[in-house]
């Protein structure tokens, strides 16, 4: 008789895929627990600053288009290569942009679920004491005549005493402090939440604006008047504050070395059509009102001239600021522009100078030699013949067009130093005179709406990293036992510590002190028990 082997069984059958859309859920679950590891958030935040460091070194379009134009001259080969990479324009470049909004959603997605379970702990009791308490890295034993109640007793008195909160189960103390350190944890990276929030929206919704202002003369906040400005994306010129600014009067004060100490400037600011109301500000103290803020960056001298023509035709007080080109004498260069001044619509008249405010010529050349107006003098050129400003190519106002000169449409017709009266006659009979000169502000007008916001926020900010510096988390627990001769308890302590400083000398000293708390209890116990008996 013949037997058949039985048939293997069959194999089970292999796991079904995951559909297509678990898959892509389960990827992105898996990049979002990645983008909102705290390493992650450190990372971008060391990639933020790392990212700031260009804009620190090079010239920035929306401080200076001067400086980077300056930079495009000096380095021709360098700088398109770095303009191609928004190294000039750097906190509106998009790998800025990037780097910023993926902190602030690791930032979020970090915190949020971490504030959620601190609030739970802050409600919560503390743990039960671990099985074995010598094995935690601050423990000790001590021996008291007290019963384990008793005992147990002056340990939960002592550690109240000590802010400590205290939960009392069978046969052992549970204590805690220091919830505050994680407080101040989440308040710093809040505040950071914040910060970058403010940050932002200023960045949106702000926008600022410099003009050079001669005394007597003023401006309304507006974008058609400022020398440059620059503006969120969300910035409409109808959400500029109706403001105007009267500049009255400037003054410069300084030391016996020529050191400026102080730059005041009274101004006359209000609504259009109002007569404004008067204030003085300064270099360190600027002007704030309705959330904007108006600062003085700086001053200068803007020359007088008056111009006759040979018909006898006047052009008088004919004022330009002229741009310091030395910081610590103030000498000043500008130009002075007049266009269609003589019977033909090409002869036109320019004038391009040196301004000193305390003149001396040395060999030929005027210089300055103190900053403060001594002795006024002016080096002027004075040009006639087109000056190309209706070329459609756009001109400094405070120099001459320089290819106008080179290809021969301007001519030099006169040049001489001036002091304060003094004029010079061209050929054709026009008669220039240095007739007096004035003071300008350079001036700030800004608006950021978020700057409470990020002072709040960098209060906040400093309020939490000391929270997290300085406090330390700290749970102590305590277990009585009687001993096994049942002469008295064994009370076992033990402690964890997370915070600055060294934990044994801190454990050290409570261990002291509930010693001597016990001893004293034992004692009141003595005293008392011989008289009732």
């Amino acid at each position: 008789m013949t037997t058949t082997a039985p048939a293997p069984p069959a194999a089970p059958p292999p796991p079904a895929r995951p559909s297509a859309g678990r898959r892509i859920t389960a990827l992105l679950l898996q990049w979002w627990r990645r983008l909102t590891a705290m390493r992650t958030a450190i990372v971008l935040l060391f990639l933020l600053a790392l990212a700031a460091v260009p804009g620190s070194l090079l010239p920035q379009r929306s401080l200076s288009q001067t400086n980077v134009r300056r930079y495009f001259a000096d380095h021709p080969d360098l700088a398109p290569v770095l303009d191609r990479l928004y190294l000039f324009d750097v906190f509106s470049s998009p790998w800025f942009a990037a780097v910023y909004l993926l902190l602030f959603i690791s930032l979020i997605g970090c915190v949020l679920p971490r504030a959620r379970e601190h609030a739970k702990a802050v409600r919560a009791a503390p743990p039960p004491a671990p099985r074995n308490l010598l094995r935690l890295p601050d423990s000790g034993e001590t021996t008291t005549p007290l019963p384990p109640a008793a005992a147990l007793d002056v340990v939960e008195e002592e550690l109240r005493v000590r802010r400590y909160r205290v939960v009392r189960r069978d046969g052992e103390v549970s204590a805690e402090k220091g919830h505050l350190k994680e407080t101040g944890n989440l308040l710093f990276h809040l505040s950071l939440v914040a910060l970058l929030l403010g940050l932002a929206g200023g960045k949106l919704w702000g926008y600022e604006g410099s003009i050079l202002v001669t005394e007597g003369q003023g401006f309304c906040n507006s974008f058609q008047q400022y020398d440059t400005y620059s503006a969120g994306p969300l910035v409409d010129s109808g959400d500029l504050s109706p403001t105007c600014v009267d500049l009255e009067r400037f003054k410069a004060e300084y030391e016996p070395d020529l050191t400026a100490s102080s730059f005041t400037a009274d101004i006359r600011y209000g609504a259009p059509g109002e007569e404004g109301r008067p204030t003085t500000i300064g270099v360190n103290d600027p002007l704030r009102f309705s959330g904007d803020r108006l600062y003085v960056t700086g001053h200068g001298f803007s020359p007088t001239f008056d111009v006759t023509l040979p018909d006898g035709t006047p052009y008088p007080d004919l004022t330009v600021p002229f741009l310091p080109s030395d910081l610590q004498t103030l000498a000043s260069q500008g130009a002075l522009k007049l266009p269609d001044v003589g019977a033909g619509s090409d002869e036109q008249l320019a004038l391009e100078g040196f301004f000193a405010p305390t003149g001396m010529v040395q060999g030929g050349v005027l210089t300055s030699i103190d900053p403060r107006p001594l002795n006024p003098q002016v080096a002027i050129v004075a040009y006639q013949g087109y000056l190309g400003l209706d070329s459609g190519i756009p001109q400094s106002v405070y120099s001459l067009d320089a290819t106008q000169i080179e290809r021969g449409r301007l001519v030099e017709a006169g040049a001489a130093n001036l002091a304060l009266g003094e004029s010079m006659t061209l050929e054709d009979g026009t008669v220039i005179t240095f007739s007096g000169f004035k003071e300008f502000a350079a001036l700030q007008y800004s608006h950021d709406p978020g700057q409470i916001w990020v002072l709040v926020s960098s209060i906040s900010l400093l309020t939490g990293l000391l929270g997290l510096l300085l406090l330390r988390r700290e749970r102590v627990f305590a277990r009585a036992a009687p001993r096994p001769d049942g002469s008295g308890t064994v009370l076992t302590l033990a402690s964890l510590t997370r915070g600055s400083g060294e934990s044994a000398p801190r454990f050290a000293a409570l261990t002291d002190d509930l010693r001597a708390a016990l001893a004293a209890r034992t004692a009141s116990h003595s005293e008392v028990s011989p008289r009732d008996s």
